[in-house]
């Protein structure tokens, strides 16, 4: 499936993605998990957001931040109509991908505990649960992958 940066008039789809994508953790968590409330039009703007495509149709989003010794991937999210199909392990492709050119030989990511079909997929895509902790008001399960 095609990918690319981000542009400005993605951010209302991007906006929809993520309240399709994580609506059914509301009951889990209690509440909005934070990519439903992220600022998708900033992220954007600084660069860090990555779409792949199903036509003209937006099948799943990629927020990457790079660190001084690591990428941070911040949110990875797959419309529902798509999840299942590859899209997710495609994205995560990308995010290597962008740590290796930026010279990162980690990525690491976060997930909320709640979120139990996460903390299966991404030990199954070499990344390693580092620890949890509660943070902004969430309990969340730390990961990293080492991509040396």
């Amino acid at each position: 499936m095609p990918h690319r940066p981000a542009h400005t008039e993605d951010v209302p789809a991007l906006r929809e993605l993520a309240r399709r994508a994580y609506a059914a953790y509301v009951p889990r968590i209690g509440r909005e998990p934070a990519p439903m409330a992220a600022d998708y039009a900033a992220a954007v703007a600084d660069g860090h957001v990555w779409v792949a495509e199903d036509g003209d149709r937006i099948a799943g989003l990629l927020v990457l931040i790079p660190e001084a010794d690591h990428l941070l991937l911040e949110n990875v999210a797959v419309d529902p109509d798509f999840q299942g199909t590859g899209v997710g392990a495609e994205l995560l492709a990308l995010a290597e991908t962008q740590a290796r050119s930026l010279g990162l030989n980690a990525i690491r990511l976060y997930t909320n505990e709640a979120m139990t079909e996460n903390l299966a997929y991404y030990p199954r895509r070499g990344y390693v649960e580092t620890h949890r902790a509660a943070q902004d008001g969430f309990n969340r399960v730390f990961f990293t992958k080492s991509l040396s």
